[in-house]
């Protein structure tokens, strides 16, 4: 599993926001290699991200006019 599973989840379901843990449970992957495919696609710009403020919990989008045509 890698980083362009958890980018093609995302794009398919542009606008919407994830924690990890439901993309793992969406994905069937464990959660630790969601998390590290995460941390990756947040340094290249392609995912939105924003802190929930609880306990360092994270959520990820993809926006849909950020979508490749």
């Amino acid at each position: 599993m890698g980083q362009q599973e958890v980018y093609d989840f995302l794009c398919k379901n542009p606008g919407r926001w994830f924690t990890s843990r439901e993309i793992s449970s969406a994905l069937g992957v464990s959660i630790g290699s969601v998390t590290m495919s995460l941390k990756k696609l947040r340094k290249t710009n392609l995912i939105k991200y924003k802190n929930t403020g609880k306990r360092n919990t994270f959520i990820y989008k993809v926006d849909k006019k950020d979508l490749k045509k």
